[in-house]
């Protein structure tokens, strides 16, 4: 074989090798992001060696049932973590300021209630920022968390609130609360609760019932129930 015949098929077998590893990334890409999995950058619980639990309330209705929580609140000397929906808070502004005015904590849980795992990285920034933005209007108070509506995300919704300045709450204890109106069962998933939970709840009738018997249970039982932001203070998500 003649010295340019060799060349080209070496030329030829080279091209062929790169044209594969190209095929190959693009109907399989890789994940070489250093950002980490979502689930890598979203905190389920504080840390788990500390005697903290974090009840914590979902707000996008259920006004009515906010002062009786915020009463019940004082009564036992506990701060907590409110997550405000922004189109709530353009229509409560003075719940919301009640809830400052309390001591609490409040967190983003965006302005319409959009799934972020359905939204893009630009929808899930502009869902956050505009709550962010109000309530910050409203109250003089600078959020830091985010809890996503439903509990669904993506590694867009995460990137968009992280851009923002915010972590990503998810919980690790449900009550599921806006779907059994049982304040039997609200009280025995709460009660459940151990070192660095999250509870999640929300503004309910039945809701508002438990919440003495669940603090009261806290306290018996040696936890402490405190703003999500501090629970959180020294953990690590995931």
């Amino acid at each position: 074989m003649k010295r340019s015949s060799k060349i080209a098929l070496i030329t030829n077998l080279c091209l062929a090798g790169v044209l594969l590893i190209v095929g190959t990334v693009c109907f399989f890409p890789f994940d070489i992001s250093t950002a980490g999995k979502p689930t890598d950058r979203v905190y389920y619980a504080g840390n788990r060696e500390s005697a903290y639990v974090s009840p914590m309330f979902n707000v996008y209705w259920g006004t009515e049932y906010i002062v009786p929580i915020l009463d019940t609140l004082d009564e036992f000397g506990v701060k907590t973590t409110f997550f405000i929906g922004g189109s709530w808070a353009d229509d409560h502004a003075e719940t919301l300021r009640e809830i400052v005015r309390r001591g609490h904590e409040l967190g983003n849980h965006g302005y319409f209630h959009k799934d972020p795992d359905k939204l893009s990285y630009e929808q899930n920034r502009e869902e956050i920022r505009l709550c962010g933005e109000l309530v910050e209007m409203l109250t003089g108070q600078k959020m830091s968390l985010f809890a996503p509506p439903s509990g669904a995300y993506s590694d867009a919704a995460v990137d968009a609130a992280e851009d923002l300045g915010y972590k990503v709450i998810l919980w690790s204890k449900d009550t599921i609360d806006w779907r059994d109106h049982d304040e039997a069962l609200i009280f025995d998933r709460a009660s459940g609760a151990q070192g660095g939970d999250l509870v999640l709840m929300h503004p309910t009738k039945e809701t508002a019932a438990a919440l003495p018997s669940i603090l009261q249970h806290y306290k018996d039982s040696g936890l402490q129930a405190v703003p999500v932001s501090v629970n959180i203070g020294d953990a690590v998500p995931g």
